[in-house]
Formats: structure tokens, sequence, C-alpha cells
């Protein structure tokens, strides 16, 4: 019978919350030997997102600690195992949320490993062998190829990590609303954080007119000036509102906070839909009757498939999408997670986990 010193002989540095409070410090663990189906990846960036801030504040009633965040990951592998052949040491590749699932059922077998039951995330859970995941705030991680991505050489390692979480995320939920395949439609996207500057970003790459929705009037000039939206609706107003009743064909809820999204789903055309991307930790609010004198649609999308990732990557290399960025060293670690709490971060932020920078435009 193997043993635990067998199975996770290897000692790896991670940062981690202890408890309720979401403080990180530094915390020592083991992850497994490299398996026949393992890579090996050394760490270089790992993205900081509001869901971390969730986990390790518990605010979802779900956390167990120690916990060590961070879903983002993207690296260089050091090491393959025997069934590996489509990595090679030395690649860049990325590991988002998805650690591992059944690899059997119709949900993996079609590409949509990402709601398969079984289905295990990067940390906060059990893998497979009975033991803790542990997420991308740490130096290394053993992880199946099958759920790794490899990284374009156009892209820079620094900016593509949000693009495993928050980047996926909207990709997706603008995909399979059909939004990437009828170009000139007028789209909107609540909320100007992390996922929101992505939807603007994918929305105008796609040929669309988009208009962002916010209840910070300090958000116009970023929308319209830094990022390029076409405009802006203050949801506080309602002349504003109302101006623009039935005028969006496609809406993207990016929100984690708690909020109705009944005002907004009058700003949506006949058979318009709006997707929910955000997770607040209470129930969505929303009147019916909207939705049926309108033949409105609400959907859910979360994250996205290996194959999806790799889509989004191609697209993103080709078209130069990538968020924009805040490095952070790990001294300013709780820093950065305090400023998360609060939305300051203008759009993402970036742990440097290998301790150099890179991407110097902007850092904390």
């Amino acid at each position: 019978m193997a043993t635990e010193a067998t199975n996770h002989a290897r000692r790896v540095l991670g940062w981690a919350a202890r408890d309720a409070t979401g403080k990180l410090t530094p915390f020592m663990f083991t992850r497994r030997e490299n398996g026949v189906n393992d890579v090996t990846i050394k760490i270089m960036y790992c993205g900081m997102c509001r869901t971390d801030v969730h986990f390790a504040k518990n605010d979802w009633e779900n956390t167990t600690y120690p916990i060590v965040p961070g879903y983002e990951i993207v690296g260089i592998i050091t090491k393959t195992g025997s069934n590996v052949s489509n990595f090679k040491i030395g690649d860049r590749v990325g590991l988002g949320y998805v650690f591992s699932s059944c690899l059997d059922c119709e949900l993996c077998n079609t590409s949509r490993e990402n709601y398969c039951d079984q289905m295990r995330p990067v940390y906060n859970s059990v893998a497979s062998d009975g033991t803790v995941t542990y997420g991308g705030y740490s130096k290394m991680i053993v992880a199946d190829h099958r759920y790794c991505v490899h990284i374009p050489e156009k892209l820079p390692l620094e900016r593509t990590a949000p693009l495993l979480g928050a980047g996926i995320t909207v990709y997706c939920a603008m995909k399979n609303s059909n939004i990437f395949d009828y170009p000139g439609k007028r789209i909107g996207v609540i909320g100007l954080g992390g996922l929101g500057h992505m939807a603007v970003k994918f929305g105008k790459a796609f040929g669309h007119q988009v208009t962002v929705i916010s209840t910070s009037p300090s958000k116009k000039e970023l929308a319209i000036q830094r990022l390029g939206a076409d405009d802006f609706i203050l949801s506080t107003d309602p002349t504003k509102m109302q101006g623009n009743r039935r005028s969006l064909d496609f809406i993207l809820d990016t929100v984690s906070a708690n909020h109705s999204i009944g005002p907004y789903i009058e700003l949506l055309k006949v058979d318009g839909t709006l997707a929910i991307v955000g997770e607040p930790s209470k129930p969505i609010d929303f009147p019916s009757t909207p939705l049926i004198y309108g033949k409105r649609t609400i959907k859910g999308s979360i994250i996205g498939s290996v194959e999806e990732i790799e889509e989004m990557m191609e697209f993103c290399g080709k078209y130069e999408v990538l968020p924009d960025i805040e490095i952070v060293p790990i001294k300013k670690i709780n820093e950065a997670f305090d400023r998360l709490a609060k939305n300051d971060v203008k759009f993402r932020f970036v742990l440097d986990i290998a301790g150099y920078g890179g991407y110097q435009a902007s850092r904390l």
C-alpha cells in the first residue's frame, strides 16, 4: 500500500489562510510525486480574484482550513509523466479551476468536464486520491496534463494568468449566448471589475457596440476612454435607465455583490438574454413580469472546458486581447487581498510567485 510519504513526497511553500480572517501566511505542505499522467509545473504567476477572497474568508461557508487559494496558474513544466506526449519540459502552461473530473461521463466526453458531477477544483476540495487540493499561491503544482493548456508564445505569462479565470468565464458566457456569431449587436456589461473589463475587450474584439452599466459615475471615463466602450449607463439614474429601456440584445452580469437584476432586465430587447457569471453570497432577486412580457432569458455560466480555454488562448493571441493587471510581490499579498475586498484594483491582480517582474506597466 502506498504511504503518505510516497504519494506526497514534494515539500512545497505556499501562502494559506488559516481562519475566516482571510490573512495569508507562509505554509509548508506536500504535493504528490509526478504520476504517469501528470506534469509538474513551476508556478511563475497566479491571478488573484474575489473568488479567492470569498473562500479565504469562508463567505460561502464551505471553506476547509488551511486553504491555499489561486486558480489562475501559469508556469513552466519541469517534469512529465510517461503517458504525457503533448507537453514537454520547458513548455509554458496554464492550469485553471478544474483539477480533475471523472473523464467518463457524457459531459466529460463532450468537452464539458467543467460541469461534471465529479469535477474537483484546484483548491478547497479533495482530489481523487483522497487528499486536499491546494491552489496556485504556491511555488509548484503537480497536475494531470489533461487539464492543462499550452500558452501561445506571443502571450506574456503574467498577463495570461487572469485569462484562466476572468477571461474564460466571460468568453464562455458570451460564446454560449451566440454573441460571437453575429457582430453588430448591442451588449451591456454590468460591473467594471476584473470580469467586466474583459467583457468589454471581448465584446469590442467581436465587433459589438458595448455599453457599461455601473453604480459608480467614476467608471464612465475608465469604460469609454481606457477600454473603448461605446456608452455608459449609470444604473442609479432612473432617467438614464428608462431612456435605455429595450435597447440591448445581451447583458453580462459580472457583479458578485448582492443586488437585484430586475432593473437590468428592462434594458433588454424582446428575446434578449441576461447571463450571470457573478456569484453573490445571497440569492439574486428578480421579478418575473419583465421576463414574461419581454420573452427574455436569464442564464448562468461558469469558467470553461480545456478545449474552450485553448480556443480562447488562440483568440487572445491573434487579436491581442489581454487583461490590464497590477503585479503583486509576495510581501504585499495581504495588502492586495484587502484591496480586492474593497474592489480597489484596475483591473486584475497577478501574484508574482517566481519573485521577479516582467510586465512593468503597473506594480504595487
